[in-house]
């Protein structure tokens, strides 16, 4: 049975003591500040991975999200996300009303703010270099991104 790559993220920091609790019921690393963590769990799929780590641990730790840490082969990351009842209502009000079935219509949403995100972001980023470029040449605009990015990312992968 494969092993899978799961990404958690939490609702708050984790103290290093209830992290070190949780970790004989299954490994976990942290990042930094103990608010993201990775497990591997062994499943069939990469969805029963999901239920199984939130099966396991949802009581143990204060999580969000659980996330797929690498695509699927169509390029999309699985998600596992539990919601307060009251939210869980009115995403089943909704998708009723457009008549798909709720994972459907949650993932439609997703997808929609996401793109929406990366949409305007791209447009900020086009009115910044436009910004820039009226006061300086492409060229020496080039320059300066490279020696940024260099200083930037010299120590630190970007």
């Amino acid at each position: 049975m494969p092993h899978y790559a799961l990404d958690i993220t939490l609702t708050r920091a984790l103290p290093p003591a209830q992290l070190h609790h949780v970790a004989p019921t299954m490994p976990l690393a942290a990042n930094h500040d103990a608010t993201r963590l990775l497990a591997l769990v062994r499943a069939k799929t990469p969805a029963k991975a999901l239920n199984r780590l939130r099966h396991q641990m949802g009581g143990r730790l204060p999580i969000d999200v659980i996330t797929a840490h690498y695509p699927d082969l169509r390029g999309q990351l699985l998600y596992n996300i539990v919601f307060p009842p009251t939210a869980h209502a009115a995403l089943d009000a909704a998708a009723e009303h457009t008549g798909q079935p709720l994972h459907l219509f949650v993932q439609e949403a997703i997808h929609r703010a996401l793109t929406q995100h990366a949409d305007e972001e791209a447009d900020s980023l086009d009115r910044a270099l436009q910004h820039l470029l009226a006061g300086t040449t492409p060229s020496h605009l080039l320059a300066a991104l490279g020696r940024v990015l260099t200083h930037t990312c010299g120590a630190v992968p970007c």
